[in-house]
């Protein structure tokens, strides 16, 4: 009842926002597919599925700026997730994205809920753009790394020669017990056509230590080629916890056609591998909406139970299931606007 006063709210007061303020913009993503999903689990069967959000989350925003003077800007940003399928919001409204700030030529200055600087390593150097199945979000939906902060002060520096810096702090806001605070940094390097990128967080999550994140990535893009490739890391307190994955990507653009492959390799330090193969074809209708089609295929060893992510579906096995192997096959329309 509260989230549909809130968005009742929000759309009532849109038109003063507009006329006091311009350059305040409404923006979205409406993507949905029809897919067949096969979580490899012993005894269950594939399914077709009507899904939402294959190749990238479908999303209403609103975002906005004001002109300070002196080169200083107050911005924010308000992004909520939607399910085309069912027409459900996200469980918080505003949960993909909510933030007030300053921009200058010093760079950026965010307060609210955050992406994490590994969020934007990770996202730079996957070749599905953190969409389509198979990406690098299976290293995220799974708890291990951290993508999205909460309660969070964040900062982007401005680029110089080609350098650029993101900083961030997450309170846990706990009152007893480990502080669940996350400290965060990431650089970025940009030349020409050659990007590379690192990041680093730390997590109180147990009262024994701090977990540890880390991510580095790579991006090359040659005439029609782009190449991609990252390794993200998730060391956990507690015994043979560590969490590692590789990614290597290729993508071939050839007028309104777009062909992704990508190698993902999964590893726990218990013995637990998985590896997966993803390939993606896209084809632009226009510069807002395109038809797609995605499949991934992910073989576990014996010990594990890895799934395939797309940006807003898992396919993954039953905990109980170690050695089943997943497989997706997609086929979707996505509209920009």
């Amino acid at each position: 009842m509260q989230r549909k006063i809130l968005a009742a709210a929000l759309f009532a007061i849109l038109p003063v926002a507009a006329q006091a303020q311009s350059n305040v913009q409404m923006y979205g993503i409406m993507d949905a597919a029809v897919s067949r999903q096969d979580t490899g689990t012993p005894g269950q069967k594939g399914t077709w599925v009507v899904n939402s959000g294959n190749q990238s989350s479908s999303r209403l925003g609103f975002r906005g700026t004001e002109d300070l003077g002196d080169g200083l800007k107050a911005m924010f940003n308000i992004e909520a997730g939607v399910a085309l399928d069912t027409g459900a919001a996200d469980s918080a409204l505003f949960g993909r994205r909510s933030v007030v700030g300053l921009e200058g030529a010093f760079g950026l200055v965010t307060v609210g809920r955050e992406y994490s600087p590994i969020a934007a390593v990770a996202a730079m150097s996957d070749i599905f753009g953190q969409g389509f199945y198979g990406s690098n979000l299976s290293a995220f939906t799974t708890g291990r790394l951290t993508r999205r902060l909460s309660n969070s002060v964040n900062y982007k520096s401005s680029a110089w020669n080609g350098l650029r810096a993101y900083l961030a702090y997450s309170a846990g806001e706990a009152a007893t017990g480990p502080s669940g605070n996350l400290h965060g940094i990431a650089l970025e390097y940009t030349l020409g056509n050659l990007g590379l990128s690192a990041g680093y967080h730390t997590l109180k999550r147990l009262g024994t230590g701090n977990d540890k994140e880390s991510a580095v990535g790579a991006s090359y893009k040659l005439d029609a080629f782009e190449f991609k490739g990252n390794y993200l890391s998730a060391d956990q307190i507690g015994p043979n916890n560590k969490f590692e994955q590789y990614n290597l990507g290729a993508a071939y653009t050839i007028a309104a056609n777009k062909f992704f492959f990508n190698y993902q390799n999964n590893k726990v330090e218990t013995g637990a591998k998985g590896k997966a193969y993803a390939v993606a074809y896209s084809y632009s209708l226009s510069k807002r909406t395109n038809v797609y089609a995605s499949y991934a295929t992910l073989t576990n060893n014996q010990l594990a139970v890895f799934g395939l992510s797309s940006s807003s579906v898992a396919v993954a096995p039953a905990a109980t299931a170690l050695g089943a192997d997943p497989k997706a096959l997609s086929l979707g329309l996505r509209h920009a606007f």
